[in-house]
């Protein structure tokens, strides 16, 4: 990814091409529109579909994401960018309202859940105003590993990793990676502890809240 201040000018390639390779763009090129109306209309579909027909809802969600698993269950509203750069593995549960702007991909691994109005934020804009006035924006992805509980309202920022087994508690902002079978809270959020398998259920409530 080449992000440094002479990137900040056209090289030959598409903005859309620029975009998916991960280095700095500007948002006009045609195909980010056309990709996105595209989601947003199978978005309309799949959530009309879910409480009517399960399995037309899935083969929508199919269509409106890079890949999906078995036994995913996104709760409307749901909010993307372009939805091809999401990829989510088996047995993931997201509440209502997720946000998910996937201008770099977004992996979610298995068995993750996802509590309401929780965002995962790949854009980045320069920190210089000239280009930012100017329109270039860029991307870093966002994993989040096997067995993740992103308690409500979670933001996570571009570039951070979340490893598996790792609960984030109620609001917190996630803005560096989080190792393993780490409880994490507040804005920026820190690692208070680690996890343990015999977790006693009532004490890891309090802590979130």
């Amino acid at each position: 990814m080449n992000r440094d201040h002479g990137a900040f000018q056209a090289d030959g390639r598409s903005n859309w091409e620029r975009m998916i390779a991960g280095d700095w763009y500007i948002g006009d090129d045609p195909k980010m529109s056309e990709v996105n109306r595209r989601a947003q209309r199978l978005l309309k579909l799949y959530e009309a579909a879910l409480p009517e027909d399960p399995d037309i809802a899935h083969y929508l969600l199919e269509q409106i994401l890079g890949s999906v698993g078995h036994r995913v269950t996104i709760r409307p509203p749901f909010r993307v960018d372009y939805g091809i750069n999401i990829h989510i593995g088996e047995g993931v549960w997201a509440n209502y309202g997720l946000t998910a702007l996937d201008v770099a991909e977004i992996n979610i691994g298995n068995d993750v859940l996802i509590g309401p109005n929780c965002q995962l934020l790949t854009p980045i804009h320069p920190l210089e105003h000239g280009p930012r006035r100017e329109g270039w924006e860029s991307a870093e992805p966002i994993t989040i590993e096997d067995n993740v509980w992103l308690a409500s309202g979670v933001t996570v920022c571009q570039g951070v990793t979340i490893g598996h087994d790792s609960v984030i508690g109620a609001g917190a902002v996630v803005t560096r990676s989080i190792p393993p079978r780490s409880l994490a809270v507040g804005n920026p959020a820190r690692v208070i502890r680690e996890l343990r398998e015999d977790e006693d259920r009532q004490v890891a409530l309090d802590t979130l809240n």
